[in-house]
């Protein structure tokens, strides 16, 4: 059975033995030892730490944020709907609502739920009333449900029941969300 150095030796070039003038794989450089060493710099070594704690902040603040506005697309279309709704405009609000700002062309396409029904539930005389004021409660993702979107929880006008609204993340339409 071989020794430790034995099998050391097996991995070594066949070129000869190393001698000083010789390249050796496993250096750096020609002829460096430890004692050639570069000097420890501690300001360097200072400034590395504080590089790497800063990019670590950096992320953790980055993903912070990711976390906080995951949701911010659809809370921007439900703020819309309400601003439009607020100002009493109520025929930007509909096309808001289905995403689509040319809906006067086609009307009969959105014929399940027409303007006039539209303006019926979030007109004056709707559930809400005059919306005087809004503001986005907070949001939920219902990945866990399948269907693919955001449900919007809506102070409006200072009530204590809050108006729940589904975005549809694909398309950012709109509905009431039953629940």
């Amino acid at each position: 059975m071989l020794g430790y150095g034995a099998r050391q030796r097996n991995h070594l070039p066949r070129s000869g033995p190393l001698s000083p003038g010789t390249e050796n794989p496993l250096c750096w450089s020609k002829n460096m030892t430890l004692l050639d060493a570069q000097p420890f710099d501690a300001v360097r070594a200072r400034r590395r730490k504080i590089r790497i704690a800063a990019a670590v902040v950096a992320v953790l603040i980055l993903a912070t944020l990711a976390w906080i506005y995951r949701n911010w697309p659809e809370e921007r279309v439900i703020s819309h709907f309400f601003a439009a709704l607020e100002k009493q405009d109520y025929e930007s609000a509909y096309a808001i609502y289905f995403n689509d700002p040319n809906w006067r062309q086609h009307p009969q396409k959105y014929s399940q739920y027409t303007y006039a029904d539209f303006y019926r539930d979030w007109g004056p005389g709707g559930e809400w009333g005059l919306i005087k004021s809004f503001r986005i409660y907070g949001s939920a993702d219902t990945k866990g449900f399948g269907s693919g979107g955001v449900i919007v929880e809506v102070i409006v006008n200072e009530r204590s029941e809050h108006a729940r609204m589904f975005v549809q993340r694909s398309d950012k339409t709109i509905t009431v969300y039953p629940y």
